[in-house]
C-alpha cells in the first residue's frame, strides 16, 4: 500500500489533503471523512449497525494526532475524536469518494433525511447490546 508523504489540513476549505508515494494526491473533504468515520460510534458493532450521519456540512477538524506510522485520528468540531484513519483508509476515502458521496447520498433519500438535518439526541452513553 502507498505511503504518505505529505498530509495538509486546510481550514478554510475543510478538507485533508494527502499525497502518497505512488504519486496520487487526494483532497477528502472532512465531512466525507466525518460521515465514513472508521469508529465504532458510526460503524457499529458490525454489520447493519452503521449510524447514518447528518448535519455534518459544516464539521472542522481541530486536532489531528499522529497515531504511530500508520495512522491519524482527527478531532472533530462536533466532538466527535474515536475514529482511526489509517494511511490504508485515507487512500480508501480519497480515491472512492465520488462513489462514497453517491452512496452517502442514497442513504441518506433511504432515511428520508437530507445532509443538514440535525443527527437524534441520542439517549444514555453506552453501547448497549441488543
Amino acid at each position: 500500500m502507498p505511503a504518505p508523504t505529505d498530509l495538509t489540513v486546510h481550514q478554510h476549505s475543510r478538507v485533508l489533503e494527502i499525497a502518497f508515494d505512488d504519486g496520487a494526491r487526494f483532497r477528502i473533504p472532512f465531512e466525507l471523512m466525518r460521515v465514513y468515520s472508521p469508529s465504532a460510534e458510526v460503524m457499529g458493532h458490525g454489520p447493519g449497525q452503521e449510524v447514518l450521519q447528518t448535519g455534518k456540512r459544516d464539521v472542522g477538524i481541530s486536532n489531528l494526532e499522529p497515531v504511530g506510522h500508520y495512522a491519524v485520528r482527527p478531532e472533530f468540531s462536533d466532538g466527535h475524536a474515536s475514529g482511526l484513519f489509517t494511511w490504508d483508509y485515507l487512500y480508501k476515502l480519497g480515491s472512492q469518494q465520488d462513489a462514497l458521496w453517491l452512496d452517502y447520498e442514497a442513504r441518506l433519500a433511504a432515511a428520508g433525511k437530507s445532509r443538514d438535518d440535525a443527527m437524534p439526541v441520542k439517549g444514555g452513553g453506552s453501547c448497549h447490546s441488543h
